[in-house]
């Protein structure tokens, strides 16, 4: 194969390669703006008629709290409207039975603001994607330089 054959196949691949990023990209904003149909699975309608998340009950969840470990339990979100609270069922040598986990409000398109309580106490600078209809939640806290995370599997 020439210089000329090869140059073009490389460029294209960069091509296809940058699209997909780019694709890949818009394609996750637009799947967290869309809002909820008041059909979808797992999801209430407020008195306002927008139509949220409805994250009421038992989820099976790990703590992965760098440097500390990992940690797994059972975590009760108890939702009212669009705000809720996460309470442990377990808790461990870290974390205890009854403590407040996590708590926020929800929108139409996820979580409008989300507080994660660590070991450092309540962190506001948290992030949370909802998955899987409802039945996946993954938590992501930045505290100092590590990330931690929770992951809440419905039961």
């Amino acid at each position: 194969m020439n210089i000329t054959k090869q140059k073009f196949l490389l460029s294209c691949v960069v091509v296809a390669f940058i699209l997909s990023m780019f694709l890949f990209g818009c394609g996750e904003q637009a799947e967290q703006l869309l809002p909820l149909s008041k059909d979808a699975p797992n999801t209430l309608t407020l008195s306002t008629g927008d139509v949220v998340y409805d994250i009421n009950g038992e989820w099976n969840v790990i703590i992965d709290d760098e440097p500390w470990g990992e940690f797994k339990d059972i975590l009760t979100i108890t939702q009212e409207g669009n705000k809720f609270v996460g309470i442990l069922l377990k808790g461990n040598e870290k974390y205890h039975k009854g403590d407040e986990l996590i708590k926020g409000e929800l929108v139409k398109s996820g979580f409008k603001s989300i507080e994660r309580n660590t070991l450092q106490g309540w962190m506001t600078e948290t992030k949370g994607k909802i998955d899987e209809g409802g039945n996946k939640i993954v938590v992501k806290t930045d505290v100092g330089v590590s990330t931690h995370i929770v992951a809440l599997n419905r039961k």
